[in-house]
């Protein structure tokens, strides 16, 4: 509820700044000093922001990113969770036209990284056919339960629980269960 009176923005978490400035100083390989004397700030207010102490200012957070190289979201962002859990049934599903087979998107490739990673259930029938991805992408595939038969066409493999297989994704492939209820992890790389 607002009155028209304007409010204070909240304060961010000097822990998360603090964690951020040790973490991206130490992969920059810069001392205290080094850093403070880069950002034009004194030491002494420095090593008060990697103690979680002190109020920096947009400007002295924007500096420090600067001199480290990193935008100024790096060190304001709130930490990603150091576990993520999707349960089995949960997270984001689309069922495919053309066979019986469900795809879940476990993790999506973060920002520096290109893989995708999903979790796919398949009851027999028809074969699930794929047209080639981008250029130098390989999928692997690793079988939970049930069995698939997958790979790219003229080189499929039969797979059962525990089985891994590595092929390029680039050219036209298929997955076909061959027994209800099979589940497989697919990790889609983009080289």
């Amino acid at each position: 509820m607002t009155d028209g009176t304007p409010s204070t923005p909240p304060r961010l978490p000097l822990d998360w700044i603090a964690a951020a400035l040790r973490r991206e100083r130490t992969r920059a390989g810069l001392s205290l000093s080094e850093l403070a004397k880069r950002a034009g700030i004194a030491k002494s207010t420095l090593s008060q922001l990697e103690a979680a102490s002190g109020n920096p200012s947009m400007e002295t957070i924007w500096a420090l990113g600067v001199a480290l190289g990193v935008p100024f979201s790096a060190l304001v962002e709130p930490p990603a969770p150091a576990v993520r859990v999707i349960r089995a049934g949960e997270g984001p599903a689309v069922a495919s036209e053309q066979a019986n087979y469900v795809a879940t998107l476990l993790s999506a490739s973060p920002p520096g990284a290109r893989r995708d990673i999903y979790h796919l259930r398949a009851e027999p029938g028809a074969a699930r056919e794929s047209e080639p991805h981008i250029p130098g992408t390989v999928e692997h595939l690793i079988v939970s339960t049930g069995r698939v038969k997958a790979g790219p066409r003229g080189e499929s493999v039969e797979l059962g629980p525990g089985d891994y297989m590595a092929y390029r994704g680039d050219v036209p492939h298929a997955y076909e269960a061959l027994a209800p209820g099979t589940t497989f992890v697919l990790i889609m790389q983009h080289v």
